[in-house]
């Protein structure tokens, strides 16, 4: 089995190790680096190349947004999940502009942090739900005009089921398994999704769901 290659960067170290040791009781994933500040965690992603970086914000030397900056300015091929105790919409927002896959609450069930890791891996975006809600207020804020078109019309009945689930944060497999159809075709509706409503990916398509009323907050 393929493992999915993570680099923890933390400033404290019980929590690297408590991380560590969370995630290699999983059999897909494994630690192969871990890093304190800014600066160690960027020669660490462009040394070892890992898949997945676990990014606290709040570090010395060089912060976790400062790092996922330069990060996207290296065009950097890992997936950067934001590990923080921010629930501030800024640091959403910001992180999520700047290239983050996910952002995840230090105060999380394992099980989320575990989940975002592979969803990730998998080329998903993945936002922790009750975080979801901030992208909208952020969203809503900063939309000064909108078409008032009614593009959810021109979705299926099929499409529609698959974008509520999206909004749930459900994977492809997850879906499938929900709507008893195969993943590929999973696939094709989701494709389908994002062609019709102009979006680039999930946590966008999650968003027209919510703000559309498809799927209630």
């Amino acid at each position: 089995m393929s493992k999915i290659n993570v680099l923890i960067a933390d400033d404290h170290s019980m929590v690297r190790q408590g991380l560590k040791q969370i995630l290699e009781l999983e059999e897909d994933i494994q630690v192969i680096g871990q890093a304190s500040d800014g600066e160690e965690t960027l020669k660490l992603v462009m040394r070892l190349n890992p898949d997945v970086v676990l990014l606290d914000i709040n570090m010395p030397r060089m912060n976790g947004i400062q790092a996922l900056a330069e990060l996207k300015q290296r065009q950097s091929s890992a997936k950067v999940i934001v590990l923080t105790i921010h629930t501030e919409r800024e640091y959403l927002v910001k992180t999520v502009q700047l290239g983050a896959y996910g952002y995840v609450l230090k105060d999380a069930d394992s099980v989320v942090l575990i989940r975002a890791i592979r969803s990730v891996h998998s080329g998903e975006t993945y936002i922790q739900h009750n975080m979801t809600t901030e992208l909208i207020h952020e969203f809503n804020r900063i939309t000064i005009e909108e078409e008032k078109t009614e593009e959810k019309k021109i979705l299926t009945k099929r499409e529609t089921e698959v974008l509520e689930l999206i909004a749930e944060g459900k994977l492809n497999k997850e879906i499938a398994a929900s709507l008893y159809i195969s993943e590929k075709t999973v696939k094709n509706h989701v494709s389908n999704i994002f062609k019709k409503l102009n979006v680039s990916d999930r946590t966008q398509a999650a968003i027209y769901a919510f703000k559309n009323n498809i799927k209630k907050i």
